[in-house]
């Protein structure tokens, strides 16, 4: 398995491909240098294999590299910043509690 994650900014999200194959994805929406991510999906062939939390945390450290505050809209991702405080910085300190941070 290779997996990349890229960003797909015509469609507003991030895509994890396994070669030609759209292996998950976390949608978001931009606004004004805040991201919103609003749905993570994994493909069912994909299921069990950690494949979630590695495109959760590779969408969050590349929020970080773009200086971008985020809102953990989806349920997915409010719980892996939940699991691992260190990306609950990402999002604006009067925002956290909103989001059970």
């Amino acid at each position: 398995m290779e997996l990349e994650l890229r960003d797909n900014t015509d469609e507003s999200r991030y895509e994890l491909v396994d070669g030609d194959t759209l292996a998950g994805i976390v949608e978001y929406k931009l606004d004004e240098g805040t991201i919103s991510l609003t749905h993570t999906e994994v493909d069912s062939s994909y299921k069990g294999e950690g494949l979630g939390s590695r495109i959760a945390s590779g969408v969050l450290d590349g929020v970080r590299a773009r200086g971008l505050a985020m809102l953990p809209v989806c349920p997915f991702i409010r719980r892996y910043v939940q699991r691992h405080p260190e990306y609950a910085d990402l999002v604006p300190a009067d925002r956290r509690a909103e989001f059970g941070l």
